[in-house]
């Protein structure tokens, strides 16, 4: 049984108080649904902060990228070796934002993959279409090709301490979300895409929503087969939004 699992991707967004203010007031909802896996991702500046406020919590740590090198000539980058010491669990790698804004290959993404795992991390590998590949009818050669790209590097069993999250890019930022049926649709041919090399590894693997989730959408997708949980962006950086996203998962 796939426990659902909801994180918060807080992007390029915080400041010290509003850290304090968001964990503290995420406490109680995680702590009242023990059946839903929560995280969080704030920005790598505020890891050690929210380190110390997630004590004796059961919200995990995440980081929204990681480098490939573990140390080095690399300025401005983050290892993940580095990210250990702040208790950070999940890392975010291939975010549709970073593929975008910053030239991030497939090749590149299955490196951060690798790095992340080289590290005792899980990855969260985020793929997905933009509008006019989802429009064109090419979702699955989209998805089923970055999803290739990892398993060439690193194997199919690489999978089985990962997280995938499905974010279709056009339903980002946008307000727009994927019905529950369509997202649907793309998660069963995820999992079937992988079933295809080791069917235990697809029934196992968590596969997250990403895409403008609400409160409001996060029930009627949660009760999909093949959606165990969302990457959520802004609804993540408001309590009520949020804890009312983890609530739907319980």
């Amino acid at each position: 049984m796939r426990q659902t699992l909801v994180m918060g991707n807080w992007k390029l967004n915080g400041s010290k108080s509003m850290v304090a203010e968001l964990i503290n007031a995420l406490k109680a909802p995680a702590t009242d649904t023990p059946s839903v896996a929560v995280a969080v991702c704030p920005p790598v500046l505020f890891l050690g902060q929210a380190q110390a406020l997630l004590t004796d919590s059961n919200i995990a740590l995440g980081a929204q990228d990681a480098d490939i090198h573990a140390q080095g000539a690399f300025t401005g980058e983050h290892s993940p070796a580095m990210y250990s010491e702040f208790g950070v669990h999940y890392v975010l790698v291939g975010h549709s934002e970073r593929r975008t804004l910053h030239g991030e290959s497939d090749a590149m993404v299955a490196a951060k993959f690798a790095a992340v795992q080289q590290a005792g991390l899980v990855p969260v590998l985020c793929i997905g279409e933009t509008l006019e590949q989802f429009e064109e009818g090419e979702t699955r050669a989209v998805v089923e090709r970055q999803l290739h790209e990892v398993i060439a590097h690193s194997g199919i069993d690489a999978l089985a301490n990962a997280v995938i999250a499905y974010e279709p890019v056009w339903a980002i930022g946008t307000g727009k979300t994927a019905t529950p049926e369509i997202a649907q649709g793309v998660h069963a041919a995820i999992r079937a895409f992988l079933a295809e090399q080791n069917a235990d590894v697809a029934a196992g693997v968590q596969i997250l929503y990403g895409g403008s989730v609400k409160g409001a959408s996060a029930a009627g997708l949660f009760a999909m087969d093949d959606i165990d949980g969302a990457l959520v962006g802004g609804a993540a950086l408001q309590a009520d939004e949020f804890a009312a996203i983890i609530r739907a998962g319980a």
